[in-house]
């Protein structure tokens, strides 16, 4: 199970870290990130780490503004915020995968209940 928090209503410019915090089965999990779905929208995928690599993948969006990153001790996912736009706003979903064929993978497991992070202009 994963269980997303850290959402909120900031300012253009502003900074926001979202947490993943997993339990349960995950030792098959190979892969995690994080997806976001604007209203009327598809979910896509925003960013995700390699749990056995460490690699690393960002959409173009976000390249140089976000960094995920992984605290090994709990098993829980950080997404570092920076530099906040109003077009980042969005419903924001940890997702994991089993998928280790693909980099990033093509199906995703588990989901997060998601947290709505609004950023106003």
């Amino acid at each position: 199970q994963l269980a997303d928090s850290g959402g909120g209503l900031v300012q253009t410019g502003d900074s926001l870290r979202l947490s993943c915090a997993a339990s349960g089965r995950t030792a098959n999990v190979y892969f995690m990130g994080w997806f976001r779905q604007v209203p009327g929208g598809e979910r896509s995928l925003v960013c995700g780490y390699s749990l056995s690599s460490g690699n690393t993948y960002y959409a173009d969006v976000v390249r140089g503004r976000f960094t995920i990153s992984k605290d090994k001790s709990d098993d829980t996912l950080y997404l570092q915020m920076n530099s906040l736009k109003p077009e980042d706003t969005a419903v924001y979903y940890c997702v994991g995968s089993m998928d280790w064929k693909n980099f990033p993978p093509q199906e995703f497991q588990f989901w997060g209940q998601g947290t709505q992070v609004t950023v106003s202009s």
